[in-house]
């Protein structure tokens, strides 16, 4: 079984207006240190990355952990603004986020709607992506691509995007956001022996006002059954092609991932720079970060090599 982490916390947060929000973030580390973004998923909150920013910081990079849209202290600066979950923007929000910082570039890591917003920076703006770090690889996708269906085994793994296509769905997460999460995490990491102090701290960041909206959104418009902010189209077609992503790369793969995934043969071609693939063994889910902080804070140093 997996051992929890050994740090509970990363001390003041600090917030700062980015684009359509004020953001909420930690950051470890040296203020001239090399940066680094480390991007969080659903359901889970910067607290995926309570042990890797402190081996970061050890190794001298200047370490931002952000809470995504409709998580932890991160609050939209207008009431009026469209409770966007689509892809495209919440990789804005990080561009906007390093603009706020003035960090012209960084090397970018994540896991789940992070490696997904990592990888949309990568293909899309290269010159703000030094490297990149993605659990279970490519995952830029389209409203097209989620029409396609998939065999019934792998349909049953997407069970949750179902759900909240449905209102009765929207309610249920709104009552039970918490029980929600945490059948998640034991379904995706279904090897990880995480307590109930350490789930919830993250468990905390779902109580933002603009959590379910933002969930329920993002998982809406990836079956097409919601639209997203005209803005983002050029944007969004562009991602609709499957851009190659040509910045130094390693990706991830939990050796026990519960979540739906593909495996790494599907989407090596799609990495057209330096590249590596990492299996990394154990037990390790999901949530690999914060099941396996050691080997994700190594891949961050060593694509940066």
């Amino acid at each position: 079984m997996m051992r929890n982490g050994t740090n509970t916390s990363f001390g003041q947060l600090q917030q700062i207006d980015a684009g359509l929000l004020n953001v909420g973030y930690a950051e470890a580390g040296k203020s001239d240190g090399r940066a680094v973004m480390l991007l969080h998923g659903w359901p889970y909150d910067i607290h995926s990355y309570v042990d890797v920013a402190p081996l970061l910081a050890q190794a001298g990079y200047r370490v931002i952990v952000p809470y995504l849209r409709g998580y932890g202290t991160t609050r939209f600066l207008s009431s009026d603004t469209f409770r966007n979950g689509q892809q495209s923007v919440v990789a804005v929000d990080i561009i906007a986020l390093m603009d706020a910082l003035m960090i012209e570039q960084a090397i970018l890591a994540g896991f789940d709607w992070g490696a997904r917003s990592a990888d949309i920076i990568a293909a899309i703006f290269p010159e703000r992506c030094k490297a990149l770090v993605s659990v279970s690889g490519y995952l830029i996708g389209s409203q097209a691509a989620g029409q396609v269906p998939l065999p019934p085994q792998a349909e049953l793994q997407w069970w949750y995007q179902y759900y909240f296509a449905t209102e009765r769905g929207r309610a249920g997460y709104e009552k039970y956001r918490h029980d929600f999460a945490k059948l998640i995490w034991q379904l995706a990491s279904p090897h990880w022996d995480f307590d109930e102090a350490t789930f919830e701290r993250s468990a905390a960041s779902f109580d933002n006002a603009d959590h379910v909206s933002i969930v329920i959104h993002n998982y809406r418009w990836r079956l097409g059954l919601a639209a997203g902010d005209p803005h983002y189209d050029e944007l969004e077609e562009r991602l609709a092609e499957s851009p190659d992503i040509a910045v130094p790369t390693i990706t991830l793969e939990g050796d026990a991932n519960g979540a739906p995934h593909l495996d790494a043969s599907s989407y090596t071609r799609k990495f057209t720079g330096q590249y590596t693939h990492r299996v990394i063994t154990g037990g390790v889910g999901h949530n690999l970060p914060q099941e396996a902080p050691q080997a994700f804070a190594q891949a961050v140093v060593d694509v940066d090599a």
